[in-house]
């Protein structure tokens, strides 16, 4: 299979199975299982280009100009590649759950659901596949539009409130910040590329004001990344089914806002000109902000999905914590980070469902008792904590040791502290969630009873217990992820010693 055919596969595939969910929308189990089947295959295509890079080809495609300088090109790169495995691969977990769970909770408009979730994937490979800032914000602007209806999926006052903070929040600050740092770079630049070492880099002229000007119009621009103030989207759109909090901020939504930033970072800026941008360092600091705030007020959040989302706006700024470090380990410390942070998020949140699912529980303080019911959703809840946290031998302890190598390398003392006062207050607001539920409740008390026969669907059970253990298993698989990223993350030691020059 050439590469261009697997790019072109990749991005059709989703809305193939979108128009399959449409066309078998009145028998359920085969609408189910052309979700599941589509999205396996998607998952082997990406599988095939992922291994076409490692090899050493760079499969790209060029589909059509739309105006002058402003083609839809897709080219794969190291980032993308990891961020489609991850959107394609956890789709197959999510959707598995989703039939758990939409199911046991008889939700209505199923086919609607099943659709969006497609169109949304479809705008996550545009994303992760895109050769330029052009192709990139358009299926940017795609996932947010696709997932609009997916917040507002309960159809009462509260979810579309929700929705429309989503929408006005995400659209707001792609279109007033984002879409002007493109059209900018593009008259800067004279092109939209991504360029290994920075496009602006080649920018003889470029002032230090405006390139601080547009690192500050991209970061604030990408307002899927959560960081604060634009951050408040993302507890809003708690009011949606949990496969859909699982997707907005495991999956496919924040992975694309953090993905963006890292990508722009890399081959937008570039590591030299990102540490002659004085606005790096305020960004920076915006981020460790966003950090131990977001933490903060997690712990102050009775409402399990709450405290997982503010945990969440924590947990992505990590990514931009070492984008903005601008030195090989902090870009390899965020890239590690989407993957892990994926795993570890998508099996709290399905878990959080498992329980809603059974019980119709919300609230922590509720769940005293509950885990000697349910040991199987706590024990994978516990493990993604642990992830979560970044302790060994769990994959989430990878990213904070290559994000301290990339502090320390970047002599910035205050970044490794606040990333252990992170991780103390992960602990604080994760560990007491299944601690209290294994404690007996308070006097004659009982545990809050299962709403449904025989508890939390199976799907529903299962689903996290294969994410725990995947938290467990990429630990392990660190060193080729490392190296598949590393001619993304080292991006100046490659390119100097293809050159032929010392590094």
């Amino acid at each position: 299979m050439s590469g261009e055919f697997a790019i072109l596969s990749a991005l059709l595939l989703p809305l193939a199975i979108c128009a399959g969910i449409f066309v078998t929308s009145w028998l359920p189990d085969l609408r189910e299982g052309v979700t599941l089947i589509g999205a396996s295959i998607l998952f082997f295509l990406v599988i095939i280009i992922a291994m076409k890079l490692a090899n050493g080809a760079a499969p790209e495609l060029s589909l059509w100009q739309a105006a002058p300088g402003l083609v839809f090109a897709f080219r794969i790169e190291p980032l993308g590649a990891l961020f489609a495995l991850v959107a394609s691969g956890l789709w197959i977990v999510n959707s598995f759950y989703s039939i758990g769970y939409m199911r046991g909770n008889r939700e209505r408009n199923q086919t609607r659901f099943y659709m969006c979730f497609a169109i949304a994937i479809f705008g996550a490979m545009g994303v992760a596949m895109a050769a330029n800032l052009f192709t990139l914000f358009v299926f940017y602007e795609v996932l947010t539009l696709s997932t609009y209806p997916l917040v507002a999926h309960k159809g009462d006052a509260n979810a579309q409130r929700g929705a429309r903070i989503y929408l006005m929040t995400l659209l707001g600050t792609s279109i007033g910040f984002l879409l002007v740092a493109v059209i900018w770079t593009g008259i800067l630049a004279g092109s939209l590329d991504f360029v290994p070492g920075g496009l602006l880099s080649g920018v003889d002229d470029l002032s230090p004001v405006v390139a601080s000007i547009l690192l500050l119009l991209f970061a604030f621009g990408v307002g899927k990344a959560a960081l604060m103030p634009f951050h408040f989207w993302l507890p809003n759109a708690m009011v949606a089914p949990t496969p859909v909090s699982a997707l907005l901020h495991a999956v496919a939504v924040v992975k694309a806002g953090v993905f963006t930033v890292l990508k722009v970072s890399i081959y937008i800026f570039g590591e030299e000109l990102l540490n002659e941008t004085t606005s790096r360092d305020f960004i920076l600091a915006v981020a460790c902000v966003t950090i131990v705030v977001a933490s903060l007020i997690a712990m102050t959040k009775d409402n399990l999905k709450a405290r997982l989302a503010y945990s969440t706006v924590a947990q992505l700024a990590y990514v931009t914590c070492g984008a903005m470090l601008a030195n090989a380990a902090g870009f390899m410390g965020a890239a590690l980070q989407i993957p892990a942070h994926a795993a570890g998020k998508i099996t709290l949140f399905m878990c959080a469902g498992a329980i809603y699912v059974a019980t119709g529980l919300t609230n922590i303080s509720d769940m005293r008792g509950l885990g000697r019911r349910m040991p199987l959703v706590f024990i994978a809840f516990f493990v993604a904590s642990l992830s979560i946290i970044g302790i060994p031998p769990l994959v989430g302890g990878w990213p904070k040791y290559e994000l301290m190598q990339g502090a320390f390398d970047a002599d910035l003392s205050y970044v490794p502290i606040v990333l252990i006062v992170s991780s103390l207050l992960n602990i604080a607001y994760l560990l007491p969630i299944p601690i209290l539920a294994l404690m007996p409740p308070v006097g004659s008390a009982e545990p809050a009873p299962f709403k449904r026969t025989g508890g939390a669907p199976v799907l529903t059970v299962a689903a996290p217990c294969v994410t725990a253990l995947l938290c467990l298993l990429m630990f392990f698989a660190v060193g080729p992820m490392s190296a598949f990223l590393e001619p993304a993350t080292g991006i100046r030691d490659v390119t100097v010693n293809l050159a032929g020059e010392a590094p």
